[in-house]
Order: structure tokens, then C-alpha cells, then sequence
């Protein structure tokens, strides 16, 4: 075996590898910064939870709209996608409070925004609880 295959194989990720770095991802966006508390990063997950959880409460009191998929309005999955990252809020507000957002609060908009920058962001958590998985990332 040369050195450049040793190299390759010693850098394959082993099965509990695998689902170290599955489970930590499913976490992460089920329930923010669970990902992080999940890897030994109890601080970054308590206050990336907080942050993501400021947010939603932000939107949500604002009476921002919770995207949900539209007949004939192809963005509306993109923008539904993107608010389902926030995971478990998400599904909760939509199925367990019935919430879609008033379109006549003055809020609104403002509340949108934040709805949605909730789940983009627990997105990105996602991603770096990934790196940190994968132990590209301290």
C-alpha cells in the first residue's frame, strides 16, 4: 500500500464516527445548540439556543408569518425550507399552536424576518456542529 492510500484510509471516518457526526447534526437542528451541548460545547449550545429561541419568540410575538408551501408560488418552498430549520419550533408553532402570522400586525415584516432568520441560522449551527463533529473545527 503506498503512503497516499494509508493516508486516505486512516482519514475515512469509522461507523461510530459516522454516527457521532449524524447524531450531532439531527440534534443540532431538531432542537438549537442541542448539537453543540451534545459535543462537550455546553456554553456555545446553551447560548446558541438562546439566541435561536430570542429569535423565534421575537418573530412569533411580532406576529411575523411562518412560511408554509403555496400552490403556484415556487419561492414560498425555499422560504418554508429555511424556516424549518429552525427544527422543533418550528413544527410546534405550526402544527401545535395552528400559528401562520397576521398579515395586518404592524409587525409583521419585521416578524417574517425574524422567523426566517431563525431557521437560516440554526442552519448554519447545523453545519458547524458538523465541522466540529468531524473534528474539523475546535
Amino acid at each position: 500500500m503506498t503512503d497516499s492510500e494509508s493516508a486516505a484510509n486512516s482519514s475515512a471516518p469509522s461507523e461510530a464516527d459516522l454516527s457521532k457526526v449524524v447524531g450531532a447534526m439531527f440534534a443540532a437542528w431538531l432542537v438549537p445548540g442541542a448539537g453543540h451541548f451534545m459535543l462537550g460545547k455546553r456554553g456555545r449550545g446553551v447560548s446558541f439556543f438562546l439566541l435561536v429561541l430570542a429569535a423565534v419568540l421575537t418573530g412569533f410575538l411580532l406576529h411575523g408569518n411562518l412560511y408554509r408551501v403555496l400552490p403556484d408560488q415556487p419561492l414560498t418552498i425555499l422560504a418554508t425550507l429555511g424556516s424549518m430549520g429552525m427544527g422543533a419550533p418550528y413544527f410546534f408553532l405550526r402544527f401545535y399552536l395552528g400559528y401562520q402570522g397576521d398579515l395586518t400586525s404592524v409587525g409583521y415584516e419585521y416578524g417574517t424576518a425574524f422567523l426566517l432568520t431563525a431557521g437560516l441560522m440554526n442552519l448554519l449551527l447545523v453545519m458547524d456542529a458538523w465541522d466540529i463533529a468531524r473534528g474539523r473545527k475546535e
